[in-house]
């Protein structure tokens, strides 16, 4: 008798496998562009995202003022209505902003808080571990953390995860670190935490690595693009691990090609080549290069045909 594979492990309540950090459309005047934003979010559910991220650094989460995420969370939340939940990112280098942020989430509509390492300062675990642990006190919701040590410059060391799992509301990690003997270890650590401890890749181009070890889903990006690719390689991998491996390979020159030059302009310039609400970046990034574009959609052109 043949063993059945292993059940895939499950994500918590409210967030899902397929998670999109969501470009935030702007006007040709850098205006947010609400029925953009109407338009994409509908692209993004009937394509396979179970999760939009509204606020995260693909959304262009620094150069969002005043109440601009929560628009754009309203929004989004009145067009995917039960079809999709909405993760809001809620986190900042200034741990007074995070939880005053974050406390506010639940009355402006999200489903979950995304909270990113705090960039620049450069706290070290103690000062990590506090950070995380009063942005979670400050809400009900289920509580993301993202580890991007490229843009924060600190890591989430395994101790602290394991230290935070304990915490009730927090769910688990966006993992951008692209580490997977380290994703591996990590899960290990944190298996037995109380109500689990999820890991979603933050990098696409190790979405399917991290499946291998554990994760339940992932944050992308390239779903803006290829995410019907995404949600049928995310549901092949428990069964048929050589299914998911060719659709991750398709997709992988499209990964790479999205970073190219500073993200999000070469996946802005890609959506509107392609008709669909975008605008321009907003200073400091400029626009992405003609010939990053072509590149990107070269890479995409392939994905496409198999459809």
């Amino acid at each position: 008798m043949s063993t059945p594979p292993p059940e895939h492990p499950a994500p918590p309540p409210g967030i899902g496998r397929v998670v999109t950090a969501m470009i935030t459309p702007f006007t040709a005047d850098r205006e947010v562009d609400l029925d953009g934003v109407a338009t994409m979010a509908e692209h993004l559910v009937t394509t396979g995202t179970e999760t939009v991220l509204v606020n995260g650094t693909t959304g262009e989460s620094p150069t969002l003022h005043g109440t601009e995420a929560h628009e754009v969370l309203r929004v989004v939340k009145d067009t995917v209505g039960t079809r999709a939940t909405v993760l809001l990112g809620t986190g900042s280098n200034d741990t007074a902003k995070t939880v005053s942020a974050t406390a506010a989430a639940a009355d402006a509509g999200a489903d979950a808080v995304l909270v990113v390492t705090p960039y620049y300062n450069r706290p070290d675990q103690r000062g990590l571990e506090a950070h995380f642990r009063a942005a979670a006190a400050a809400t009900d919701l289920p509580v993301v953390l993202y580890d991007i040590p490229s843009r924060s410059a600190r890591v989430i060391e395994v101790p602290t995860h394991v230290a935070l799992a304990e915490v009730e509301n927090i769910v688990g990690v966006k993992d951008a670190t692209a580490d997977v003997g380290r994703a591996g270890d990590l899960l290990r650590a944190t298996a037995g935490a109380p109500g689990g401890y999820a890991m979603w890749s933050g990098a696409d181009e190790v979405n399917l690595p991290l499946l291998s070890v554990g994760a339940v889903g992932f944050v992308s990006v390239a779903s803006h693009l290829v995410g019907p690719e995404l949600a049928a390689m995310v549901a092949a991998f428990p069964t048929d691990p050589a299914r998911a491996r060719e659709l991750h390979l398709a997709c992988l020159p499209v990964h790479r090609a999205l970073f190219a030059e500073p993200s999000p302009a070469p996946l802005k310039g890609a959506l509107a080549r392609l008709g669909l609400p975008a605008g321009p970046v907003r200073p400091p990034l400029v626009d992405a290069s003609p010939a990053v574009v072509d590149a990107l959609l070269a890479a995409l052109e392939p994905v496409q045909e198999q459809r």
